[in-house]
């Protein structure tokens, strides 16, 4: 407590976030809740050797009611809607989404009758681009998006409620609009940036170059062919292409440089405050999504300790950043950009240093950002994986290297998307400029492309679980002390471990494989049988047309969490009323 005193009641804050979202406590229990915080906190001001005794307990107690009573008070609660299934609405659009293969997917705040709630809005991917300026109405479809039949399919339903969002609005007719005069100052700097969208559309780029300059930079994949995201992904790339912590730094850092460049030392603190401005604008201008509030609040924080001339301590900053975040919004820990973003600061705080002394030594510039960018990408990887194992089960040994080569050229690529970004919104466009970038993007895919085609490298369906990822963080916590200094009682303690580790996986696995289970998933108006026995399950598939969206909704996430060691895929015609698997004959009825 003494040493990092933030750090530990900002953890003691998120137990109390993660018991209320389990237990689901009601409003009696969090008024008691809250009296006793409100007990502990006089209790401070009181002092008595008992008091003092147990001062460091009672202010995690107190830290930990906070989070109980404060996620109870951001927890969203549905709006009771009243609608037939098909309704006549009003909407004005809030933010735009990623589309779909057959549709275009907005945030919007609805309107039946008198009733107001936020929805998901989707329309016909040939239709008009939906804009800011206007209310729309049309008839629409409404219903309540429904979780999932099996613990292991994502739940969408949950994601949306987590952002307060309730219903969905199916529209297949024609939308009819009419201009708004009540734009608010959020709503008219969104209308700008989608304005900017649309100049870049108009460009003479390529399409795959449009579509990753306003991914870089105005945060926008919401048209990024799947292939194009697939290598991202693929090669360990993705935090490249989405709004990150990198790119908040670099603008930054590039703004910093210029301004110190023009102005004399003096205004140094001026220089940084003007920095933060224009990242927070640039954030603004973006849209605030929560990776890039996230990157702007951490930086904030690290540089204001330093206008107040104390010296910064990054996991201090990194609690500070953390609390700001989730006293505004709880619900913001269980995003997985949260999780990932700040254990990639905190993997890079525990290892980069370590690891940085057994690469060459850094005798000059060109050394030092290569070995450091290696260092980094090592470290802030080995932290993130158990989690990037738990959520999206899959792996590539080739993101190291990918790292290794893309990352010293991301700040280069970075400013100069961000230059042609500024062009555009000031309506210039220059036929050279534009040729040189679609070069440089088109190659830079091409490189992705390349390692994103190591299949041996890559590996997917891996199965893991809470209990797995929490010894594996162990492991993580024990490997820096083996690599400071090596010694047999350090190496013993990291092997016990590691030995406990596979004994939990072979364990689970074991358990899996026993288990045998006929299950019905329902994939849009058809069914999906799935039959296991022992490590293996065949699927059979009504339309073999749907195979590839089954195989990423159903089949692959069935797999990792089954342990499946291998899977067939068979058609079902639609009269079948039984099947054969192992030599065993199904009854479907």
């Amino acid at each position: 407590m003494k040493r990092q005193p933030l750090l530990i009641l900002v953890c003691c804050f998120i137990l109390g976030i993660l018991f209320q979202d389990y237990f689901s406590f009601k409003q009696n229990f969090i008024l008691t809740i809250a009296i006793f915080c409100f007990l502990i906190a006089i209790s401070t001001f009181i002092k008595s050797f008992f008091i003092s005794k147990f001062n460091s307990i009672l202010l995690g107690l107190l830290f930990f009611g906070l989070g109980i009573c404060l996620h109870y008070l951001n927890f969203p609660n549905a709006s009771q809607v009243s609608f037939q299934p098909n309704e006549n609405i009003v909407f004005k659009i809030s933010k735009k989404l990623n589309s779909s293969e057959k549709n275009k997917k907005y945030e919007a705040i609805v309107q039946i009758g008198k009733e107001t709630f936020n929805s998901v809005v989707l329309i016909p991917k040939g239709s008009k681009e939906l804009d800011f300026e206007h209310y729309y109405k049309a008839k629409a479809y409404v219903s309540q998006p429904q979780s999932p039949q099996y613990d292991f399919q994502f739940d969408y339903a949950k994601y949306l409620h987590r952002k307060n969002i309730f219903y969905q609005c199916y529209i297949n007719d024609e939308v009819s609009s009419a201009i708004r005069n009540d734009l608010s100052f959020g709503e008219k700097i969104s209308q700008k940036r989608l304005e900017v969208l649309q100049e870049i559309n108009h460009s003479e780029m390529s399409s795959k170059s449009q579509e990753f300059l306003k991914g870089i930079i105005l945060a926008d994949r919401t048209e990024i062919d799947s292939e194009t995201l697939q290598d991202f992904n693929r090669s360990g790339l993705v935090h490249f292409l989405a709004i990150s912590g990198t790119h908040v730094v670099v603008i930054f850092g590039m703004l910093y440089f210029i301004l110190m460049k023009i102005l004399p030392l003096k205004f140094r603190k001026s220089v940084i405050i003007l920095s933060l401005a224009f990242i927070w604008f640039f954030a603004l201008f973006i849209g605030l999504g929560n990776s890039v509030v996230r990157s702007c609040i951490m930086l904030t924080v690290y540089f204001v300790y330093m206008l107040i001339q104390r010296k910064p301590d990054l996991l201090h900053s990194l609690a500070l950043s953390a609390f700001i975040i989730l006293i505004i919004d709880t619900q913001q820990f269980f995003d997985v950009g949260f999780q990932l973003s700040f254990l990639a600061v905190f993997g890079i705080f525990w290892l980069n240093q370590p690891i940085l002394k057994y690469l060459p030594r850094q005798d000059n510039y060109l050394k030092k950002i290569i070995f450091n960018t290696v260092s980094i990408s090592i470290s802030a990887q080995l932290a993130t994986l158990p989690l990037v194992l738990y959520y999206f089960h899959q792996f590539s040994f080739v993101s190291i290297v990918a790292n290794f080569f893309i990352v010293p050229f991301s700040e280069v690529i970075i400013i100069f998307s961000f230059l042609m970004a500024g062009l555009m919104a000031l309506g210039l466009d220059f036929g050279i400029i534009n040729i040189v970038y679609n070069f440089i993007i088109d190659l830079l895919l091409k490189i992705i492309h390349w390692f994103a085609d190591f299949e041996s490298l890559f590996f997917e369906n891996i199965s893991m679980n809470f209990a797995e990822v929490s010894v594996l963080f162990i492991v993580i916590y024990l490997l820096k002390f083996i690599i400071v200094k090596f010694n047999v009682k350090r190496f013993s303690q990291f092997s016990w471990v590691v030995l406990f580790f596979f004994i939990l996986r072979i364990s689970f696995t074991i358990y899996e494989n026993q288990r045998e289970e006929i299950l019905v998933h329902q994939y849009r108006k058809s069914n999906v049988i799935s039959v296991k026995k022992g490590n293996v399950v065949c699927f059979w598939i009504q339309h073999l047309d749907d195979e590839k969206k089954i195989r990423q909704y159903i089949i692959n996430p069935y797999v990792s969490s089954r342990r499946v060691k291998s899977f067939k895929i068979k058609q079902l015609p639609a009269s079948s009323e039984k099947v054969v698997f192992n030599n065993k004959v199904y009854d479907l009825k």
